[in-house]
């Protein structure tokens, strides 16, 4: 190595650990350059159904990772460091609301989820999940409650803690739904603990169904049942990011991470396993199968409703029905991650009959996506430099 290269190979590190330490405060805190963007024009894209119109509402948020629209226009997003913000109508960014539960904002975890009560019009009571920090390098995913005011959060109370803790990084779910009958369910990870997922007594790797006050409904699947926790539903699940319930059906839809290939959606049923990692339809990361795989089948596992041999890196979801005017009423919206788009399922009733991919161009992981009462789409998309976005799509 030359006199110059020994002299140039400190800075280099140097400058490389300061990038690094850079990108983790703005995990970890979130970037003072959230702005509105609303008055740039629209950008005209292509779908199967002709072309969409893509408007920039709002930029510079911090990895944003859950997205509520206020019935009174308006919207929370909440960046995975730990903070919650309101989003006008106009694209207006506030400042981090105050109040926010403390977050554990290492790997994939931090602020997650965020969802409007049933009851919000009323009760202005929101749900935020999140990775909660415990002792030393534990941490577990939490759900909490809380009012929303004008500058932040009141009456917060946690009322869903994963357990137990552990030391890992990564896979914390965590969507949540409510069923509209009293209940929220809260989708998880088994946190890379695979076979934590098929460990009754343990929460990593289950859908948690409760009521809304966090205690455990009376004819939830094992209540009751010995070495099991009340609050599970369903179970064998990787690590599930998107949750939705079919307004047509009221059927509750759940789509899940693989390993290498083999990401899921699920229709879960009341004490069903749905398998990881004890059958999969995608192989580890270093190319070799699942250790503790059986295959792709085994008598009393269920067999994912839809898969993909290669893995989008599915997210968010949400159905897109009830616009008959709209060439994308009856589909069902899912963010990809890995692929770096938006994905749409077309659904005759359950069946799913064709799919495509949008927003390719932007070249952004699309993290959220909620459907508006006035039929267009809005989404998110994980980066650094994040940005909400309005989609019209094409008409019928």
């Amino acid at each position: 190595m030359t006199q110059a290269a020994r002299t140039l190979l400190p800075l280099a590190l140097a400058l490389a650990l300061l990038s690094a330490c850079h990108r983790q405060d703005d995990a970890a805190t979130g970037t003072p350059t959230a702005r509105s963007a609303a008055t740039a024009p629209p950008r005209p894209l292509p779908s199967q159904a002709g072309e969409i119109q893509v408007r920039e509402l709002a930029t510079g948020l911090a990895h944003p990772w859950g997205l509520a629209l206020l019935p009174e226009g308006g919207f929370l997003v909440t960046e995975r460091g730990g903070a919650l913000r309101r989003i006008g109508a106009d694209g207006s960014v506030s400042a981090p609301l105050a109040g926010v539960p403390a977050v554990y904002a290492r790997g994939q975890g931090g602020l997650l989820d965020v969802a409007l009560a049933p009851d919000f019009a009323q009760s202005r009571r929101i749900y935020l999940s999140y990775a909660e920090p415990g002792e030393g390098v534990l941490a577990g995913t939490a759900v909490a409650r809380a009012v929303l005011g004008e500058a932040g959060l009141s009456e917060v109370q946690v009322i869903y803690r994963q357990a137990p803790k552990v030391d890992a990084e990564n896979h914390f779910g965590a969507r949540l739904a409510f069923d509209g009958q009293g209940h929220v369910f809260i989708s998880q990870g088994e946190r890379t603990m695979r076979m934590m997922s098929q460990q009754l007594d343990k929460l990593q790797g289950k859908l948690v169904r409760l009521n809304l006050d966090g205690s455990v409904p009376a004819d939830n699947p094992f209540v009751g049942q010995q070495g099991a926790r009340p609050e599970i539903w369903s179970y064998g699940h990787r690590n599930s990011q998107g949750l939705a319930f079919d307004p047509r059906s009221g059927k509750l839809w759940e789509s899940e991470h693989g390993p290498r290939g083999g990401d899921e959606i699920n229709l879960p049923e009341p004490g069903k396993n749905y398998g990881w990692p004890l059958i999969t339809w995608g192989i580890d990361y270093s190319g070799q199968p699942i250790a503790e795989s059986v295959g792709q089948t085994r008598e009393g596992l269920e067999q994912p409703y839809h898969y993909w041999p290669k893995s989008p890196g599915v997210s968010g979801m949400a159905f897109y029905t009830g616009h008959a005017g709209s060439a994308w009423n009856d589909s069902l919206l899912l963010g990809s991650l890995a692929e770096r788009n938006l994905i749409r399922l077309t659904l005759d009733g359950e069946r799913i009959t064709g799919e495509e991919r949008l927003l390719g161009e932007l070249e952004q992981r699309i993290r959220d996506v909620r459907v508006g009462a006035d039929g267009n789409v809005y989404v998110l998309t994980d980066e650094t430099q994040g940005q909400l976005l309005q989609i019209t799509p094409p008409k019928g």
